[in-house]
């Protein structure tokens, strides 16, 4: 690594990109194995695993914590919490969750100083509810997500480093809401979309700066971050490539193009693959192929991938 090269404030690294994934989604397999087995897939350790909890569940648990702080190398953590699928975010803002908010605290301050990823319900967009009284509309949700990063951060919890997850899509970016899902620069660290490569995407600016012709105003969330939060690094929190039955070899084609294409978006700081056989609209597992798991191998031990040391915390 570069002498210049090392991690700023809230985890960006100064060159380069972090590399991280979801290990084999839905298999049923615990995180470490499944980790452990999808680093070995892919043939490098990850930077950052992303991992999934609701409701009154606590994180880090123990077995995360051990993934963190594996010695062979640490590891940071993407987080991804929904408080709640029976409050609405109303609710939730005006302090319904504030004991389960205080109990996480306490237990992150007691068990987990490193730093770590943190999003707070991801990929709202498809949940908003646009009727007055809903207690889901856009302005609900921003104001659920500030009270939430408050409330940890009066808790003693001042190692998370927040991110803004969004679908991206751009049937959704469309609607007139979508701006006020945003909830602050003052607790949002980093802005991220979870893009998948369906039947319209060819490349990994397809992926990243998803258009369509009947949202014209739409320039592509990569676009629009660069834009609207021009302070903020970008994550790919969560992307995949689906299977093209009539095309076996497209996952080979796309990773080499992630790699032909991801230096010309500088604002991307991380990019965290969604590794599943039963994604919900499909199996985005890297390795269907000799191929796909050949040119994975190559974006995965790509210099550019490498670039940044996991911080010792």
């Amino acid at each position: 690594m570069s002498p210049s090269c090392g991690v700023a404030a809230k985890l960006v690294p100064v060159c380069g990109a972090w590399w991280g994934i979801a290990p084999e989604v839905f298999t049923g397999r615990p995180p470490r194995r499944a980790l452990a087995r999808a680093e070995r897939r892919m043939g490098r350790r990850a930077d950052i695993v992303h991992l999934y909890h609701r409701g009154s569940e606590l994180f880090p648990t123990s077995e995360e914590r051990l993934i963190a702080r594996d010695p062979g190398g640490r590891r940071l953590l993407l987080i991804n919490w929904k408080p709640s699928f029976d409050h609405t975010w109303a609710e939730i803002a005006g302090g319904a969750l504030d004991g389960r908010i205080d109990r996480l605290a306490a237990h992150i301050v007691r068990s987990f100083p490193e730093r770590f990823f943190l999003t707070v319900h991801h990929e709202p967009e498809d949940d908003v509810r646009e009727s007055p009284g809903s207690g889901m509309t856009a302005d609900d949700y921003a104001a659920m997500f500030r009270h939430v990063v408050l409330r940890l951060r009066r808790g003693g919890v001042d190692n998370a480093v927040t991110v803004m997850t969004y679908m991206g899509a751009p049937n959704w970016a469309a609607r007139p809401w979508f701006d006020r899902l945003y909830p602050g620069d003052d607790v949002v660290d980093w802005v991220a979309a979870d893009p998948y490569v369906d039947d319209r995407v060819q490349t990994f600016g397809g992926l990243v700066d998803k258009t369509r012709e009947e949202f014209a105003d739409w320039p592509g969330f990569y676009s629009w971050a660069r834009s609207r939060r021009p302070a903020k690094p970008v994550m790919v929190a969560e992307w995949g490539v689906f299977e093209r039955p009539e095309g076996p070899g497209f996952k080979e084609s796309f990773f080499s193009a992630v790699r032909g294409e991801m230096r010309a978006y500088p604002r991307i700081k991380a990019l965290v693959y969604f590794d599943s056989p039963r994604a919900p609209r499909g199996d985005t597992r890297f390795d269907t192929t000799p191929g796909g798991l050949k040119a994975f191998g190559d974006l995965a031990s790509d210099p550019y991938l490498s670039a940044a040391a996991v911080p010792q915390q």
